[in-house]
């Protein structure tokens, strides 16, 4: 029983490994994820740009025709109301034609600035993609080396069940439920090393005479006597 705790312990030991080791791609996939977002939203904004430009454009085109009509008009007044009429439309019309101009400049100008950016993030993409792909061999490798590792323990541990009583097995299997780990553990200056409390007298001669399992009075955790490698291993 102490050798198949030891040999789950250990295997359980290489789950917190994994995911450790499997947050290595997260990091990395999650750093890619950034830059394509990044990438996403300023292709959106150069889109949005020239979706406005395109409409200032329109804008352009119709005070344009309304500076035209407007001159045309001026030909034709007929009084000094009509002509202060005109003259304040084309003022208007005038205006926001500088508006809009002066806005297609400003938009193209952040375009010109995304377009650098887009540039560099594509770049840094390819980067983040590559190392992406690189992480996943290396993770692969290694979980790969654990898998090995624990396929081996697996083996000893079939190998253990097979001699083991079933009812024995099924006492300690039933301890681990709600010890996990610490379902079998040594003792140590008469103390379980499990809840840390000083086992009486009696539990403590059983336990050296190794004739029957011992379990903890206090905490119920199955015990064992330390052989001298593992006390100085301790």
């Amino acid at each position: 029983m102490v050798e198949l705790s030891k040999i789950d312990n250990e295997l359980d030991s290489y789950n917190p490994l994994i995911e450790e080791i499997n947050k290595k791609v997260q990091k990395a996939q999650k750093a890619l994820e950034e830059v394509q977002a990044q990438k996403e939203a300023t292709a959106k904004a150069i889109e949005d740009a020239k979706i406005k430009i395109a409409t200032y454009e329109g804008q352009i085109k119709e005070e344009k025709a309304k500076l035209d009509e407007i001159k045309r008009k001026s030909a034709d007044a007929k009084n000094e109301k009509e002509i202060f009429a005109l003259s304040s439309e084309e003022h208007i019309a005038k205006d926001k034609l500088n508006f809009a101009n002066e806005e297609i400049e400003r938009l193209n100008k952040i375009i010109e600035v995304k377009k650098e950016e887009l540039k560099e993030l594509e770049e840094k993409e390819k980067e983040l993609q590559e190392n992406l792909e690189k992480v996943k061999a290396e993770v692969e490798k290694e979980l790969e080396r654990i898998n090995e590792a624990k396929k081996e323990l697996l083996e000893k541990r079939d190998a253990l069940i097979r001699e083991m009583e079933q009812k024995i097995l099924s006492f300690y299997e039933k301890i681990r439920k709600w010890a996990g780990n610490t379902a079998v553990v040594p003792v140590r200056n008469q103390a379980c090393y499990g809840c840390f409390l000083k086992i009486n007298d009696k539990a403590y001669s059983d336990l050296i005479r190794g004739e029957e399992i011992v379990t903890c009075p206090h905490c119920g955790r199955v015990l064992y006597l330390e052989t001298q490698e593992e006390k100085e291993e301790a």
